[in-house]
């Protein structure tokens, strides 16, 4: 069983702060891609960064000169620092990650509960 475990949303001021953290836990052989994902009320969920296992990142352009994708593969942990956050950015963020399973060639996603992040006018 692999679990991803999101902290880090909360309220914010319009032009406020928040860093988002993922964790994985469990049976993971290689934890490859992760990524960020992003759902407004009432919206489909939208891929807000990516990241993959060497480092290499990109960005929905909405957030490009904002928002900051990073990881830490001691620790299997993937990190969304958002920086001038609008009220747009409201909604609930999911951490996505591929994983394979130990000693296989097997790769899936597995997704996280998702964090609520509120950004007041």
């Amino acid at each position: 069983q692999v679990q991803l475990v999101e902290s880090g949303g909360g309220l914010v001021q319009s032009g406020g702060s928040l860093r988002l953290s993922c964790t994985a836990s469990g049976s993971i052989g290689i934890l490859n891609d992760m990524g960020w994902f992003h759902q407004a009320p009432g919206l489909q969920r939208e891929l807000v960064a990516h990241i993959t296992s060497g480092g290499g990142t990109r960005y929905n352009a909405s957030v490009a000169d904002r928002f900051i994708i990073s990881r830490d593969n001691a620790k299997k942990s993937a990190y969304l620092q958002m920086n001038n956050l609008k009220p747009e950015d409201t909604g609930v963020y999911y951490c996505l990650a591929n994983i394979r399973s130990p000693g296989t060639f097997e790769s899936r996603n597995y997704w996280g509960q998702g964090t609520q992040v509120t950004v007041a006018v």
